[in-house]
């Protein structure tokens, strides 16, 4: 007779209580009356018609000596193998898993990216999401492990980063510019240096960029993207500049802006997209750990807001009492707005405290004149 302590022997609870009865002589009637049951319930547990509940299971484990949970776990694995026999494979299961675990979804749809109600409506989302995606199945979507990678970026980039970049490049593969040359992007620099004076200036930087030849995109982030930029290149002669404006501020546009036309004009971003994430602090400086393409970026970007040799000097003959009359007397001489001077000041010194009420909102300014996407706007987008 099988080992009654050795569940592995049995493949059903029933036959475990089965060999039970055996060995103390009784039949499963007696079985019934002891318990109070009825007899034909009890025959389909032990033929094992009849899956054994957690309450049956105390109570024969009671009168035939036999713990409640040898006969529950011999239940659980029999059930599970019939389960498996019946369920059908679902090779699509991983893939729903990886896109709806990863993606912000419900977001995608509510800012009308994804040609869908809800994301309870699985095909309609997984046919939008191809289409986002530029792909013939949901398996080759990039954010995949095995899909085939379509855009190459420098850094790691997260599936909601992801999804931003394929929004930003929808809408400036949409947008009629000229041929972009190096010597528009230098002539660009010159004419945007001139709108630092004043913050409503910034509503002629998009079309100062497109005259140049860069296609510029501002998309609102996605919840917990942290994207501050991104430069890329449809083509030899198209870049872009690709922007969240995470941070509101005078000062905060104008350094990303000027990162990433550094970009552009170092021809940085033609074989990966330069994604700036989280371009602030130490991020935002000239340190050892910080890659050499971002070092000319954000030295660039930091000079065109104040040039360097000026604001040292001013650190160094007003630190460590800066006084707003100071302040407005050096924005002045240098005609540049003091909500960009207080950027690069707060950033050289540590000081975020300091000047905070001269930090303008820029959004409102610039985006009537910008290919805009967010903050309750969707940009239409030929599908």
């Amino acid at each position: 007779m099988p080992d009654l302590f050795n569940t592995s022997e049995y493949r059903t609870p029933g036959q475990l209580i089965k060999d039970r009865l055996e060995e103390l002589g009784w039949t499963q009637r007696v079985l019934a009356i002891v318990l109070g049951m009825d007899e034909g319930g009890i025959n389909k547990i032990i033929s094992g018609k009849r899956p054994l509940d957690a309450s049956n299971a105390i109570a024969i484990g009671d009168v035939l000596g036999i713990e409640p949970a040898k006969l529950m776990a011999i239940q659980a694995d029999y059930s599970l193998k019939q389960a498996e026999l019946i369920e059908r494979p679902d090779p699509g299961r991983a893939t729903r898993a990886k896109l709806f675990g990863s993606l912000p979804i419900a977001d995608m749809i509510k800012r009308g990216w994804l040609d869908a109600e809800n994301m309870r409506d699985v095909p309609k989302v997984e046919s939008a999401l191809t289409k986002f995606f530029g792909c013939e199945s949901a398996e080759e979507i990039e954010i995949l492990p095995h899909a085939a990678k379509k855009t190459n970026v420098n850094t790691p980039a997260t599936p909601a980063q992801l999804a931003w970049l394929y929004r930003v490049r929808q809408i400036a593969a949409e947008m009629i510019v000229p041929p972009y040359t190096l010597k528009k992007g230098q002539s660009a620099v010159t004419k945007l240096r001139a709108l630092r004076v004043s913050a409503d200036a910034v509503r002629k930087v998009p079309r100062i960029l497109m005259e140049s030849g860069i296609r510029f995109v501002i998309v609102e982030s996605l919840p917990g993207a942290k994207i501050d930029g991104v430069c890329f290149w449809l083509n030899e002669r198209s870049p872009v500049i690709g922007m969240t404006l995470r941070f509101d501020r005078l000062d905060n546009f104008w350094f990303v802006l000027r990162h990433e036309l550094e970009h552009v004009i170092q021809g940085h971003g033609r074989e990966q997209m330069m994604l700036d994430a989280e371009l602030e602090g130490e991020n935002a400086g000239s340190g050892a750990d910080i890659p050499e393409e971002e070092r000319v970026a954000n030295e660039a970007a930091s000079n065109f807001c104040v040039p360097e040799k000026n604001m040292q000097s001013f650190i160094k003959r007003k630190a460590p009492l800066f006084s707003e009359r100071d302040l407005l007397g050096f924005s002045r001489s240098l005609e540049i707005h003091p909500g960009i001077v207080v950027g690069q000041l707060q950033h050289k010194t540590g000081r975020y405290e300091i000047f905070r009420k001269y930090l303008t909102n820029v959004r409102e300014k610039v985006a009537p004149s910008a290919y805009i996407d967010g903050w309750g706007e969707i940009h239409p987008v030929e599908n």
